[in-house]
């Protein structure tokens, strides 16, 4: 509508306006005539005829150019007229289109509204039914317990009647009999077993496991998960990650190991737990800096030559430590896996100088016992061969290690001692012993496995708190970084038989609730004290 209006104003301004043109034009030419007739007296009547023919002409056309214009305009906004129509239609259609849609879907919702509301009432009745049976069953059995709890209070009575006590002090008087016959016995028989034990074994283990001790002299070699390369300069950090990272993605990407580059001065780290791709990363990275061509080509063939040179490195190491235990004739696939063993650690301690230990100290100790030193020291050496396939193969490293023994057609006795030195299945010779025995001295000294400061706090206060859970008990302290434990107790309420017990109750949880390496030892002290003043 407001474009029709528009377009009438314009109309009507071009009327007006082609009113005024053809008015000007008018004056203009009758003041032409005046002057030709001023100048010319005698054309006056001719020249003034043809004037006003001209006049009425031009007035004629004008009117006929304004009839027409009008008509135009007059139709173009009857033409917008319709358009503007259409589409105001058109919009109301989609609309209500749009609403039919919508109103469509809420009679679905609600209809589906509905069907849920008839299936949660259904449920209800359900619920409701179950839990008026559950009521039920829950009165019966309520009724029964009573009627049970009537029965008993009858019996205690009648029991009661004829003892001529109550139930309490029959209780009171049963336990503390049973309780004194009972600790005085168990201590007595403890204290016996203790004595014989010591008096047979005590003297010959500890000098056995002494001298094997002082005939060993073992190195440790710990580990960690990164590794440090010098560079000649600051400089070489750039070159080393490439343009847009390219050298050190290269790199990471081949030898599975996180290069980091930070703002220490003329340092690279390489972090990594798998120490043969750390050691393959070092080499490469070092070989890099000597050559100066450092781009992703150069790194793939350098990460590939190592890879060779790791593979003979490791036999290498492998042969050199079966030279060292005395077992030269192993298959060479088991002096490969023992080498692999040297970039393996325990807790800290290096695998493969842990099994050369367990196998020199498992043949010490079968030389002191006259069994087979030869055969002692091989099954030591290869008992934790597993740990070097753990990573590979499916399995724990000892049901990997008796595996590959049996493969490589090992000795039986080698084959069980692998095993058995965890306690996983029965020890079937006395070396299966020894061997268990080396592995405990070997990873249970002090100095061979490292451990961490929150561990060694946790298990000091582990150990002080189960010995203080026990009633009676007045301190405790966790002594020898962990490997003894002595606990104060008060006089007034455990005795000295009671002293036995209690030692054994707190060896017995200690040894159900931590895990720690080698022994701990339990001691209780008990201290009656009387004092007095002369005056």
């Amino acid at each position: 509508m407001l474009n029709l209006i528009l377009a009438l104003v314009c109309a009507l301004i071009g009327l007006i306006i082609g009113y005024a043109l053809i008015s000007i034009r008018l004056k203009s030419a009758k003041e032409a005539a005046e002057l030709t007739l001023l100048n010319a007296e005698q054309d006056a009547v001719n020249m003034r005829g043809q004037a006003e023919l001209e006049a009425d002409r031009i007035r004629q056309t004008a009117d006929r150019e304004s009839k027409a214009h009008k008509k135009e305009l007059l139709l173009e906004a009857k033409e917008e007229a319709r358009k503007y129509r259409e589409e105001i239609e058109k919009e109301f259609k989609s609309e209500r289109q749009e609403l039919k849609q919508m109103e469509t879907r809420l009679t679905e919702r609600a209809s589906s509204l509905d069907r849920k509301d008839e299936n949660l009432s259904s449920k209800e009745r359900l619920l409701d039914s179950r839990e008026q049976s559950l009521t039920d069953k829950s009165r019966n059995i309520d009724e029964r317990e009573e009627q049970v709890a009537t029965l008993e209070a009858k019996k205690s009575e009648e029991l009661e009647k004829v003892a001529e006590l109550n139930q309490e002090e029959a209780r009171a008087i049963i336990l503390a009999e049973t309780e004194k016959n009972l600790s005085h016995d168990i201590a007595s028989r403890i204290r016996e077993a203790e004595r014989e034990v010591k008096d047979r074994a005590n003297k010959t283990a500890k000098n056995i496991l002494a001298q094997a001790m002082q005939r060993m002299a073992g190195d440790y070699v710990t580990e960690q998960t990164i590794t440090s390369v010098h560079l000649p300069d600051d400089n070489m950090k750039g070159r080393i990650i490439g343009r847009e990272g390219r050298n050190i993605r290269t790199l990471e990407s081949l030898t599975g190991i996180d290069v980091i580059i930070d703002d220490t001065p003329e340092v690279v780290v390489l972090s990594g737990f798998d120490p043969i791709r750390r050691e393959i990363a070092r080499m490469t990275l070092e070989a890099l800096i000597q050559d100066g061509r450092i781009h992703p080509a150069r790194i793939e063939e350098l990460v590939e030559k190592n890879r060779l040179e790791m593979d003979n490195r490791i036999r290498e190491y492998g042969e050199a430590a079966a030279y060292e235990i005395g077992a030269p004739n192993l298959h060479p696939d088991l002096i490969k896996i023992m080498g692999r063993l040297q970039f393996r650690t325990s807790y800290g301690q290096n695998v493969l100088r842990h099994s050369i230990e367990v196998g020199k100290l498992a043949g010490i100790l079968a030389g002191e016992l006259g069994e087979n030193i030869d055969l002692a020291r091989r099954a030591g050496f290869l008992h934790d061969m597993g740990k070097a396939l753990d990573r590979e193969v499916e399995g724990s490293h000892v049901e990997i290690g008796t595996e590959f023994a049996r493969k490589y057609k090992e000795h039986p006795v080698v084959i069980n001692t692998i095993a058995s030195h965890h306690g996983d299945v029965e020890a079937k010779s006395v070396i299966a012993v020894l061997v268990a025995a080396a592995d405990a001295l070997s990873s249970a000294r002090p100095g061979a496995r490292n451990e961490s400061m929150e561990n060694y706090i946790k298990r000091l206060r582990d150990l002080e708190e189960i010995a203080t859970s026990f009633e009676g008990v007045q301190n405790s302290y966790a002594l020898q970084a962990g490997r003894e434990i002595r606990i104060m107790v008060q006089p007034e309420k455990i005795s000295d038989d009671q002293v036995v017990l209690l030692s054994h109750k707190v060896r017995k949880k200690i040894e159900n609730d931590l895990d720690y390496p080698g022994n701990i030892k339990v001691t209780v002290i008990r201290e009656m004290r009387a004092i007095d003043y002369a005056k």
